[in-house]
């Protein structure tokens, strides 16, 4: 049989908002190219939404729509359900009920894979379908595919990205502008990079989600986002930003995962990363992930991690997948994971306190003899040794006659339960006036 002769692939969309209008419109306009790859038509012929004369002004006549997303997981002739409506609730439920009812599940939420991935993957793979997910990491990026795919000949060492567009944004504007978080912040939501209530981005929750799923696939274990240290970027200050510019760095929120002897770091904050590094210079709402596997060194994807067109982008690969596959022998498909199912290794992740990474730290100290000395003897104390110290004049920090300064201290490389025990040390200290910020460093060498 020709591929051609293969009746077009069935498709329902829970949800057409944003990215479900992405996809529609993308399958539309390149409509010949994707079947050209595809071997097959990919056709949407079912939507669920709940505002239904919304949705029939943007699918037209030809698709059917619905208020219930039930009735598209009943739907016999449905193969594929693209699952866009976010959250861990009821997208739970309609997915389990999708994979349950035979349906191959596109969906693009990341939360709901990072807190219920390991059920889901497990119900699919008992079920002989495929759940498809690229558009749940870094948008229009093909990170996944990279990932599952790409690198599997490699030992994957190391995974540092820009995941999440809205916090890049505004560290960019503090940047550029020299204005503090709040201020930016509001700029942000008037402009749309940020959500009326910014929580899971700005502290760093959505980058979590998204270097669970990385992690999972890097190094062969179960998602764990559970474990992983999560740090927004809530506490920085522009003058941290001024400082670290001055010092040869730029501060960027990192969702980071590594291999190392004692086990798997999974980790979310903001680091100094060293200016001319490529990922240092992604700017706005972009994203960038690195991946440094032992064969390949170090991989570098950037593009639009989010928007209508480029998660639409993501969702319809997932789509061309699975239509080249629909028919496959399930064990022959590309593991869910990266790696087979039976083959997850059960390597702990660690604890932030037995990290290894160096750090910027910003001290507001009484502008008096011997408080340097003071503070290196405390590091010196713990063997924490010191890789660059800037000292500010006190009329540059709090303006003529001030009595008080800025000590910018760079370490490197300590464990992190260390520098916990210094930075209560020197808190304790009369001179110091103010709680000490603390950033990590991240060379990405």
């Amino acid at each position: 049989m020709k591929p051609a002769t293969l009746k077009p692939i069935q498709v329902g969309l829970l949800g057409i908002g944003t990215v479900g209008s992405g996809v529609f419109n993308v399958l539309q306009r390149n409509h010949g190219e994707i079947m050209r790859r595809a071997g097959r038509g990919i056709e949407i012929s079912m939507v669920a939404d709940l505002d239904t004369a919304r949705a029939k002004t943007m699918v037209g006549q030809d698709v059917q729509v619905v208020a219930d997303a039930r009735a598209v997981i009943a739907n016999p002739d449905i193969d594929i359900v693209v699952e866009l409506i976010g959250g861990y609730g009821i997208a739970r439920q309609l997915v389990l009920e999708a994979i349950e009812a035979g349906k191959h599940v596109v969906t693009a939420n990341k939360a709901l894979l990072a807190v219920h991935g390991t059920e889901i993957f497990a119900a699919a793979s008992r079920k002989g379908v495929m759940v498809a997910f690229e558009a749940a990491v870094a948008g229009g990026i093909p990170i996944i595919k990279s990932l599952r795919e790409g690198l599997s000949a490699n030992r994957i060492e190391w995974i540092a990205g820009i995941i999440n567009g809205t916090t890049n944004f505004i560290l960019s504007e503090m940047r550029d502008k020299g204005l503090d978080f709040d201020v930016v912040l509001e700029e942000a939501q008037r402009l749309g990079y940020a959500e009326a209530d910014p929580t899971f981005d700005i502290e760093g929750v959505d980058a979590a989600h998204k270097v669970s799923l990385m992690s999972a696939m890097a190094f062969g274990v179960p998602v764990q986002f559970d474990k992983a240290y999560i740090e927004g970027i809530t506490q920085l200050g522009a003058q941290d930003i001024k400082y670290a510019e001055q010092l040869g760095y730029r501060i960027k929120l990192l969702g980071i995962t590594k291999k190392t002897a004692k086990g798997i770091e999974l980790r979310v904050h903001p680091s100094l990363v060293p200016a001319k590094r490529l990922i240092a210079n992604v700017e706005g709402a972009m994203n960038a992930v690195m991946v440094h596997g032992d064969a390949v060194g170090t991989t570098l994807y950037y593009g639009k991690g989010a928007g209508s067109e480029p998660t639409a982008s993501a969702v319809i690969a997932d789509l061309v997948d699975i239509a080249r596959l629909h028919t496959a022998d399930a064990a022959q498909r590309v593991p869910h994971l990266a790696f087979q199912p039976d083959s997850m290794s059960d390597t702990p992740v660690l604890p932030m306190g037995d990290v290894v990474t160096s750090y910027y730290l910003r001290l507001k100290v009484a502008d008096e003899a011997g408080v340097l000395a003071k503070v290196t003897g405390i590091l010196a104390a713990l063997d924490i040794s010191i890789d660059a110290v800037l000292q500010r004049e006190a009329d540059e920090v709090g303006g003529e006659g001030s009595t008080q300064t800025d000590l910018i201290i760079l370490t490197h490389d300590c464990v992190e339960a260390k520098m916990n025990e210094a930075l209560a040390q020197m808190q304790a200290l009369p001179t110091v006036l103010a709680p000490i910020t603390r950033i990590r460093k991240e060379e990405l060498a």
